[in-house]
């Protein structure tokens, strides 16, 4: 084989450099956020476990269905009907984005679009004493 003194320790380099991500915090991911839960709401728009795996699905269905689609039907939960939509039905019970919301996107390393439009309840509270 030609150039084994240099095919071989590259190889060794390559491997350390790919798996560096693995080993360096020793398979440790961190500490798995457990955000604030709505006081005194017992179920939400879909399973707890659903909800975490697909809420972005979710939200991008309603949105398309709302502003594409002009299907504005209500969500019934427990009784009582929420409008589609983050602000209209997500944000009337997890009203603080930083605890619920925040925690596992900064977590999970993910920038969502949502906020780009969207006010949280405590941005539109301030935004109405200001008109």
């Amino acid at each position: 084989m030609y150039n084994k003194g240099t095919i071989i320790p590259g190889l060794v380099i390559f491997i350390v450099f790919v798996t560096f991500p693995l080993w360096y915090n020793g398979l440790n991911a961190g500490t798995v956020p457990k955000p604030d839960l709505p006081v005194g709401q017992k179920e939400c728009v879909a399973p707890v476990g659903e909800m975490r795996d697909n809420h972005m699905k979710l939200l991008n269905e309603w949105r398309d269905a709302v502003l594409r689609d002009n299907d504005r039907v209500n969500i019934k939960v427990g009784g009582k009907e929420y409008r589609k939509g983050l602000q209209l039905a997500c944000m009337q019970c997890h009203t603080d984005k930083e605890k619920f919301c925040d925690s596992c996107h900064t977590y999970a390393a993910v920038s969502p679009t949502c906020w780009d439009c969207h006010l949280t309840p405590a941005e539109a509270a301030t935004k109405k004493e200001t008109h």
